[in-house]
C-alpha cells in the first residue's frame, strides 16, 4: 500500500513538472513580435510574384492549422497537450517545410544525448572518485588542492569554458576543429573520425563543469562519513585504509550521489544545448537557436517538449528505483 501510494504521488509530481514545463514554453514563443505564417507568406510571394487574393487567403488559412495556430489561444493550447504532449506530433517545421519536426529531431537527438549523457556519467564518476579521495583524507595537502580546484570551476558557466576552449584549443593551437564538421556521407571511418574530433571539445566543456559540483558533494559526505562510529570502529578491528574507504565510505556516501546523477541530468543537457551552439554542433541545441531565429513555433515546442519529458523520466526513474537501492529509505 505504501509502495502504491509513493508511485502515485511521484507519477503526479512527475505529470505536473511536465505539465507546467511545456504551457511555459508553449506561451513564450507566442510573444514574440513575427508571426511565423506571415513571414512564410512573405518568402513565398517573394519567390512567386503575385498571388491571387483568394488563394493567398486560402495558404494562410491551411498553414496556420499545419502550424497549428487556428483558433483562440486556449484552442490552441489544449490541441498542443492533445496532439503534442500525448502523441508526440508536433507538425511540420517552418524552417524545413513540409519536413515533420519529429524527422527532424530524430536526426539530431541522438547527437544531444550522446553528447550530455556521456559528459554527465563520466563526470560524475571522475568526480565521485576525486571527490572520495579529498574527503577521505581531508587534511592532505593534495585533498585541499582538489577541492579549491573544484570551488573554482563548479561556478564557471559552460558557455565561458566552451569559449576558453574554442579559442585555446582550436584557434590558437589548431589541435581541434572551430566548428563540429561531422561527415555522415564518406562511410562509417569518416564519420567516426570527424564525429571524434568535432565532440572532443563540447565533452570536456561538460566534463570539466559537471565534475567541479560532483568532486564537493562527494567531499563532504566522504568527510563526514569518514568521522562515523562504524568506520572508527573499522580502524580499531585493523582494516587497511583501502578496505574502509572503498566497503564503508564510499558504499555509504554513494548511495545520495546517485540523486545527484539524476538531478544533473536537466542541468547537463541545459549546458549541452549552449555547447553545441558555440561549437555548431548538429544537435538539439542547434535545431533550438535556428527555431527562436525563425520563429518555427512548432520546432522549439518539439525540442523542448521532448527535453523536458526526457530530462523528468530520467529523474522520476532514478526517484522509484533509490528506496531499492538504500535500504534506510522508506516509501512515504
Amino acid at each position: 500500500m505504501k509502495f502504491r501510494q509513493f508511485l502515485l504521488s511521484r507519477v503526479f509530481s512527475w505529470a505536473i513538472t511536465i505539465l507546467i514545463g511545456v504551457t511555459f514554453i508553449f506561451f513564450i514563443p507566442r510573444m514574440f513580435p513575427s508571426d511565423p505564417v506571415e513571414n512564410m507568406i512573405g518568402q513565398i510571394t517573394a519567390r512567386a510574384g503575385q498571388m491571387d487574393p483568394v488563394e493567398l487567403e486560402l495558404l494562410r488559412k491551411n498553414l496556420r492549422t499545419q502550424f497549428g495556430l487556428d483558433g483562440s489561444l486556449i484552442q490552441q493550447y489544449f490541441d498542443f497537450l492533445w496532439r503534442g504532449l500525448l502523441h508526440f506530433d508536433f507538425g511540420p517545421s517552418l524552417g524545413s517545410f513540409p519536413t515533420p519536426v519529429n524527422d527532424i529531431i530524430g536526426r539530431n537527438l541522438p547527437y544531444t544525448m550522446v553528447l550530455s549523457l556521456s559528459g554527465t556519467i563520466v563526470a560524475w564518476i571522475f568526480g565521485n572518485a576525486i571527490g572520495l579521495l579529498a574527503g577521505f583524507r581531508k587534511n592532505a595537502r593534495s585533498s585541499k588542492i582538489l577541492e579549491s580546484i573544484a570551488i573554482c570551476i563548479y561556478p564557471i558557466p559552460y558557455f565561458i569554458v566552451a569559449l576558453v576552449f574554442q579559442i585555446v584549443f582550436a584557434f590558437v593551437l589548431g589541435w581541434f576543429p572551430l566548428q563540429s564538421n561531422i561527415v555522415t556521407n564518406q562511410g562509417f571511418g569518416a564519420f567516426i573520425s570527424s564525429y571524434t574530433r568535432g565532440s572532443f571539445l563540447p565533452f570536456m566543456c561538460l566534463l570539466l563543469v559537471g565534475m567541479g559540483w560532483q568532486i564537493i558533494s562527494m567531499k563532504s559526505l566522504a568527510s563526514t562519513t569518514a568521522e562515523e562510529d562504524f568506520v572508527l570502529f573499522a580502524r580499531y578491528r585493523g582494516l587497511s585504509e583501502k578496505t574502509i574507504g572503498i566497503s564503508y565510505v564510499l558504499r555509504n556516501s554513494i548511495l545520495t550521489q546517485i540523486t545527484a546523477l539524476a538531478m544533473s541530468l536537466g542541468g547537463a543537457f541545459s549546458g549541452s544545448i549552449m555547447t553545441e551552439i558555440i561549437f555548431t554542433y548538429p544537435g538539439v541545441g542547434q535545431l533550438i537557436q535556428g527555431a527562436i531565429l525563425g520563429s518555427d513555433y512548432n520546432m522549439i515546442l518539439g525540442c523542448i517538449t521532448i527535453s523536458i519529458v526526457a530530462v523528468s523520466t530520467a529523474t522520476l526513474i532514478v526517484d522509484l528505483i533509490y528506496p531499492f537501492i538504500d535500504p534506510r529509505i522508506r516509501y512515504a
